[in-house]
């Protein structure tokens, strides 16, 4: 899971989501809905941290920063849903509602525990 990090009315505002890397196109896929969609079609500018925890031992942690672009295109979001659900074990449908976001990676900071 990772947490992104949005903007609303000068503040930060940050939640929980399901994101899936593309490694070919560098950019991260999420699927949602809500205050984090509203936010990010009033200010694309965002942070991504993902943390990779093993038995509740922290091994490494990223931290991007990039800027985000709603796609408003029906086949795309169901393509990226998929895959994002498939990541997490979720059945195919889960969240037919949000809309997909790309995040394309302006700088990223990395550290190992």
């Amino acid at each position: 899971m990772a947490h992104l990090g949005t903007c609303v009315d000068g503040r930060p505002h940050v939640a929980p989501v399901w994101y899936r890397y593309d490694e070919a196109e560098e950019i991260v896929e999420i699927v949602t809905t809500g205050r984090k969609l509203a936010n990010i079609r009033e200010n694309p500018q965002v942070s991504l941290s993902i943390q990779k925890d093993e038995a509740g031992e922290t091994e490494w942690m990223v931290t991007l920063l990039g800027t985000a672009t709603v796609v408003e295109d029906d086949d795309q979001t169901e393509s990226a849903r998929e895959r994002i659900n498939e990541k997490y074990n979720a059945a195919a449908e889960a969240y037919a509602e949000n809309t997909l976001v790309r995040i394309e990676v302006g700088s990223a900071s990395y550290q190992t525990y």
